[in-house]
């Protein structure tokens, strides 16, 4: 009854959120804070336009020279506010001014903060400006120089110029709006807040078949597996809605962290070491279904837990496993993940991205309830089944940490784990066992199963040799040396051109003079799903001949700096890996932008995107 009331509670709350009244979508800061500088004598006059519904902090004004020493500022009075966030303070509404005093020669650094009135606060942002390139402030009314100390109406300013503004190095792409508004920009511009949650919550349920989320099925299932005939469609769905919901806030909460950590929170998480510590664990699940072990709680968990097992304790441990299992989908980079934590980095808007990723894992939980729900009549009751059953499952962990493991191994060794698994598999069901005359159907067809199994793994041992690397295509180097096509074309790491830092990128496209479309890729050593791509993705000769004639270009990730975290930052991207699609004007191609676990036809559709923009 406890649990059940807690569930009610936090769908009306959700509820509640969704209902509110939709705050109008954050502008980008450079549009919200329309910041001006002219010289006014010896000192600096700078103006800040406000949109209406913006205001600046009076308090975060603030400016350093290039020695890093602060440089003397005069603001004025600004309007008490009640902010949620730093309490009693002053704020400016409509136009904000403030006067540099006597700056020594250089570059100077100028600092402002703002939020939304009822919504977002923004980041602090650092402007450069370059007092040599300003002009003098006049007043209009007036034959001389106007102090913005003033009476704010009197200033009037130019925009200061984009040298001045903006940071020397940029790589000079004009990213899509799409990828500029991001996901949830996009969802907050068609239908506001209600319109996002239920956005990522389809979104969540288009993801949760793909093969990041695959390894949650098993999991549950052996969940559910253990409760032997006690499990009901009411105790399978509290069982797996618990599941569900600890991962979904599993997954949000990891989400803010990536977002506020930055890129490091995402290496650790698709790191090598990471990647093999979670393919350890399904081993370990694995042998544990084959009853070589029993996987327990610590004991003082388990003793804590034992007392309640009839009233909660599988869902306490239901709630633990689902909260542990989001690091398995968590370096797993999609679109709309990727477009939360941006959200979140940019506006700071920690609620709404929070919000947005838990729906996301709440629409990847949707199959696993109804499998737990409506499933648990499918499952079979204590007896020797229910021994097979378990072992099923531990046939469904070793396949999960092949596939986890396979990024990081040889080329071709892979396919020999999936032979081995798959073989393996055959003589467990009794494919070359000897079957009595009055064998019945159920048995005849595991043994059909268990000699295509079998078949498999054979034609996965002779592609491993032959070379390939595509469990689902173990003879394509077989078949490609039979043909009587020439050698077939292929993408290989050295084809891209190296990039590290914005003026990099910059002198790479411009390096030709007619204009050339060109792809950009992130990518990292570190990074699992960059290797399968590079390995499985790039080398098909589908993909080659889709990016003829398109110049290739990576960014390498691999050590995260302060120049390439910059150029991150400046193309909207993420993390690895990512791959942008830019004309021969360098503006990226509508809709092409690609992230995550990136797949062969998805290439080629955005190149021919690419191509049809020329």
């Amino acid at each position: 009854m406890r649990f059940f009331l807690s569930v009610s509670c936090f769908i009306l709350t959700f509820a509640a959120a969704a209902a509110a009244p939709v705050i109008e979508p954050p502008l980008p800061m450079e549009k919200a804070f329309r910041m001006e500088a002219r010289r006014d004598g010896p000192d600096i006059a700078l103006r800040w336009q406000l949109e209406d519904g913006y205001y600046l902090y009076r308090e975060y004004l603030s400016a350093t020279g290039d020695d890093g020493k602060p440089v003397e500022m005069s603001t004025p009075p600004g309007v008490i506010k009640d902010d949620p966030g730093f309490g009693s303070t002053e704020v400016y509404y409509g136009t904000a001014t403030a006067t540099l005093v006597a700056p020594t020669a250089g570059m100077l650094k100028v600092t402002y903060q703002g939020c939304q009135d009822g919504g977002l606060c923004y980041p602090p942002t650092t402007v450069d400006i370059d007092p040599a390139t300003l002009a003098q402030a006049m007043d209009p009314a007036a034959d001389g120089p106007v102090s913005p100390a003033g009476p704010q109406s009197q200033a009037a300013f130019p925009l200061v110029s984009k040298a001045a503004a903006e940071p020397v190095d940029r790589p000079g792409i004009r990213i899509s709006d799409q990828s500029a508004n991001g996901v949830v920009g996009s969802l907050l511009d068609r239908g506001g807040v209600l319109f996002l949650i239920a956005g990522f919550l389809g979104l969540g349920v288009l993801l949760a078949f793909t093969p990041c989320v695959f390894p949650m099925y098993p999991i549950l299932a052996a969940t559910l597996s253990r409760e032997g005939e006690s499990l009901s469609a009411g105790r399978g769905f509290a069982l797996s809605l618990t599941y569900v919901l600890s991962l979904a806030a599993a997954f949000s909460l990891f989400g803010v962290v990536a977002a506020w950590w930055g890129q490091s929170f995402q290496v650790a998480l698709q790191s090598t070491t990471a990647t093999l510590v979670v393919a350890a664990i399904f081993m370990a699940l694995a042998l544990s279904s084959f009853g070589l072990f029993e996987l327990q709680l610590p004991s003082f968990l388990r003793n804590r837990v034992a007392p309640a097992r009839g009233s909660g304790g599988s869902l306490a441990s239901s709630a633990a496993l689902g909260f542990s299992s989001a690091l398995v989908i968590g370096p797993c980079v999609t679109a709309p993940l990727a477009g939360a934590l941006l959200y979140i980095a940019q506006t700071g808007d920690v609620v709404l991205g929070a919000t947005a990723l838990f729906a996301l894992g709440v629409g990847k939980g949707i199959p696993l309830i109804l499998m737990g729900t409506f499933g648990s009549g499918l499952l079979p009751r204590a007896g020797q089944w229910m021994e097979r059953v378990r072992q099923v499952f531990g046939f469904l962990f070793l396949a999960t940490a092949v596939w986890l493991a396979d990024g990081l191994l040889p080329a071709g060794t892979g396919l020999l784990f999936w032979s081995v698994l798959a073989i393996t598999f055959a003589v467990f069901i009794g494919a070359f066992d000897q079957m009595r005359p009055e064998a019945g159907g159920a048995a005849r067809l595991a043994k059909s199963a268990g000699l295509l199994a079998g078949l498999y793994g054979v034609l996965l041992a002779i592609g491993a040799f032959s070379g390939a690397t595509d469990p689902l295509k173990p003879l394509a180097p077989i078949a490609a040396a039979r043909s009587d096509t020439t050698t077939a074309k292929k993408i290989i790491k050295d084809s891209f051109q190296s990039a590290a830092s914005a003026a990099e990128l910059s002198s790479l496209l411009k390096a030709d003079a007619n204009g050339a479309s060109s792809l950009v890729y992130f990518t990292a050593d570190w990074c699992v799903t960059c290797r399968v791509i590079e390995r499985s993705v790039l080398s098909d000769a589908t993909v080659a001949n889709a990016l003829e004639g398109v110049r290739l270009i990576s960014v390498d990730l691999s050590k995260i700096t302060e120049a390439n975290r910059s150029l991150m930052k400046e193309l909207q991207v993420i993390g690895p890996p990512t791959m942008l699609f830019l004309d021969a004007g360098n503006n990226e191609v509508q809709a092409s932008r690609l992230v995550g676990d990136i797949t062969t036809q998805a290439v080629a559709a955005s190149a021919a995107s690419l191509k049809e923009s020329l």
